[in-house]
């Protein structure tokens, strides 16, 4: 600093704007650049806000377990043991571990009253 003061010249000087190059680096195909990234920058937002909008929600089980049991018995037999197996999968992931191994057994599995009586256990 010096202890001079500035001539009213030098100061309206000081206090003019600046002044940008006509042509910046990168010209046209800078701001191209910027116009395409804001569009897909505006886009994944947009899309992001249709997604958080449209997603289907899993609805809270409405019946009870003795009225899924009650609609099984309309159920053809091999229709009703995957529907009891399922049941017993949700309500006892313990007890059908142990029940598993004996899915695929060469006679035929699960008998079906074993399963019903294991689904009635539940109730």
């Amino acid at each position: 600093m010096s202890d001079r003061a500035l001539s009213e010249e030098a100061m309206l000087a000081s206090l003019r704007d600046i002044h940008l190059p006509a042509l910046a680096p990168g010209g046209t195909l800078a701001e191209l650049c910027v116009a395409v990234g804001l569009a897909a920058l505006a886009a994944l937002v947009l899309a992001a806000g249709l997604r958080a909008l449209t997603v289907r929600r899993p609805r809270p089980a409405s019946s009870s377990l003795q009225e899924r049991i009650a609609a099984l018995q309309t159920l053809p037999e091999d229709a009703r043991r995957v529907a009891l197996l399922h049941l017993i999968r949700e309500h006892a992931p313990d007890r059908y571990a142990e029940l598993r191994g004996m899915l695929y057994a060469p006679d035929g599995g699960l008998p079906l009253a074993s399963l019903e009586s294991e689904v009635a256990r539940l109730v």
